[in-house]
């Protein structure tokens, strides 16, 4: 090699080195693909969908776990804002129905390391965050779960998330007494994006 290139070789791989990390994750990219690994998917943005304001009707099963088929209706507004980019959003629901008035809080968080959400719910009667369902969108549908107490036994809660269109989102909590053998929906909404 002329000495007048040689010269230059130390100055070619200073000005390399900021490319390096760049040019080491496509390489592991591209070798996780060979090797038929999937990237595992960034779910930061699964809630942008569902920013704005909703027009909500709600069913509440009236006495969970207890046999009873006893149903409260209620109509409201959901609006649903942005928080942290995406990354975090925060949902306000006011209904009015038979059963009363109902005010309901969630703060609903992306854990970035995990690649899933926790929703953390409160609702205006006792101002505190019950234990949140931890989950994730798949194929565009959202399951969160989590356990908690009911009526002083342990019982699993599973709250699903299905957008039916660009329109229309359906939310659908379900509890299970028997570790998840068997389901009982309590909760049911419907929301339509209002224009």
């Amino acid at each position: 090699m002329p000495s007048r290139y040689r010269a230059l070789l130390p100055w070619l791989a200073i000005a390399w080195l900021p490319l390096l990390p760049a040019a080491s994750a496509c390489a592991q990219a591209a070798q996780a693909t060979r090797a038929g690994a999937e990237i595992p998917r960034d779910g930061q943005h699964d809630f942008d969908f569902e920013i704005g304001i909703w027009r909500t009707h709600l069913k509440r099963l009236a006495h969970p776990l207890s046999g009873s088929g006893e149903w409260a209706e209620y109509e409201g507004v959901t609006t649903v804002r942005k928080v942290w980019n995406g990354r975090a959003n925060l949902v306000e629901l006011t209904a009015d129905g038979p059963g009363g008035h109902f005010e309901g809080l969630n703060l609903r968080l992306y854990n970035p390391r995990s690649r899933q959400w926790s929703l953390n719910f409160a609702n205006s009667s006792s101002g505190t965050l019950g234990q949140p369902t931890i989950g994730q969108f798949v194929d565009g549908r959202g399951e969160f779960y989590d356990q908690e107490d009911f009526n002083g036994r342990a019982i699993l809660v599973r709250f699903v998330i299905t957008p039916l269109d660009a329109d229309t989102i359906r939310f659908e909590q379900a509890f299970s007494d028997d570790g998840g053998k068997t389901w009982e929906v309590n909760w049911v909404a419907t929301d339509t994006r209002m224009k």
